[in-house]
């Protein structure tokens, strides 16, 4: 059993895609989804330090559908016998299974990869219907992430960017690797290492490989309570920039004669916030950055593209966040 809480996610009866590529990290977590899946009722452990999923009291029969869907990257030569190893998984534990197949070729970064991934995955939670993505992030993860944005000079979110939402439900967050790791050998589970995850070339890897491995427990604790902490700072701000877009003239619009009296730094938090809410919810640094100044000094009538599917309108008195027409 692994000794270990988690995260604190209810996982509700219902169908979720569950993302599996067929490393130890996600074979882990369809082993346990399939047994949630099976268990006629739900688990109340008696060890608060199981690992054990949390369910709601009120559900006294189980009613979980899980779609098991993997994406190759096609970045390596052998991801073949990831997909069909994945593919075996899904037969064993009597699961639907689904696959695509990219070109993105050894040189795909790995943003290029994780978007092509998650169009997939999106792709398939429409197609069944589902109310989610369960994905198998781990505590080992959390770190990763937090250095790797610190590095990249994250806004206020990009420490505590990696949790769970409502379409993207990840419950191993409280999970450290080795944990991971005891559970599938003792349970005997088969699955693949992939061969990239020890090329340094990659930043994440470097970090995996490089860094983390001289921080001792006490340190990984230390930043993971400094992480959890500005998760908690960061709702309470959310909570106020809500309290403030709601007396703002209209759901998508700002008042651009308040917006242009705030300093650059919180200029660029207010509208972060105004468009992860409003609809475009990922803009990479460089773009927020053009934003608030196209915000503050076009002329009346101009506006400032935002990606394919968003711009921003900017007239004398106020911001307006426009889709276009598809």
């Amino acid at each position: 059993m692994i000794n270990a809480v988690m995260h604190d996610v209810d996982i509700k009866p219902g169908t979720y895609v569950v993302a599996v590529s067929g490393g130890v990290d996600s074979t882990v977590l369809l082993d346990l989804l399939a047994k949630l899946a099976k268990s006629p009722q739900p688990k109340v452990p008696s060890n608060k330090k199981a690992f054990s999923f949390q369910l709601s009291a009120e559900d006294s029969t189980n009613r979980f559908r899980f779609v098991v869907a993997h994406y190759d990257h096609g970045i390596r030569e052998d991801s073949k016998l990831d997909r069909e190893l994945v593919q075996e998984l899904a037969k064993k534990y009597n699961l639907p299974f689904v696959y695509d197949q990219g070109n993105l070729g050894p040189k795909a970064s790995e943003a290029t990869a994780r978007e092509a991934r998650y169009a997939f995955l999106n792709k398939v939670k429409d197609s069944v219907g589902a109310q989610a993505i369960i994905t198998a992030h781990h505590q080992d993860d959390v770190l990763e992430t937090a250095i790797i944005n610190l590095l990249r000079g994250t806004n206020r979110k990009g420490l505590s960017s990696l949790q769970s939402r409502t379409d993207i439900v990840r419950p191993l967050l409280n999970i450290p690797k080795r944990e991971i790791i005891k559970y599938a050998k003792t349970h005997k589970l088969n699955w693949r290492e992939d061969s990239t995850n020890q090329d340094t070339k990659y930043l994440r890897n470097h970090i995996r490989c490089n860094i983390l491995p001289k921080f001792s427990g006490a340190q990984k604790a230390q930043l993971l309570k400094h992480i959890a902490e500005l998760n908690q700072t960061n709702k309470k701000i959310d909570n106020a920039l809500v309290a403030q877009f709601l007396v703002q003239p209209s759901v998508n619009e700002l008042d651009r004669r308040w917006f242009i009296e705030l300093s650059h730094a919180v200029a660029r938090e207010v509208l972060a916030s105004w468009l992860r809410q409003r609809g475009p919810t990922t803009v990479d640094k460089k773009k927020l950055e053009q934003l608030v100044i196209a915000a503050k000094t076009l002329t009346k009538g101009k506006r400032s593209d935002i990606n394919s599917r968003y711009y921003m309108l900017v007239e004398k008195d106020k911001l307006v966040l426009v889709e276009r027409d598809r």
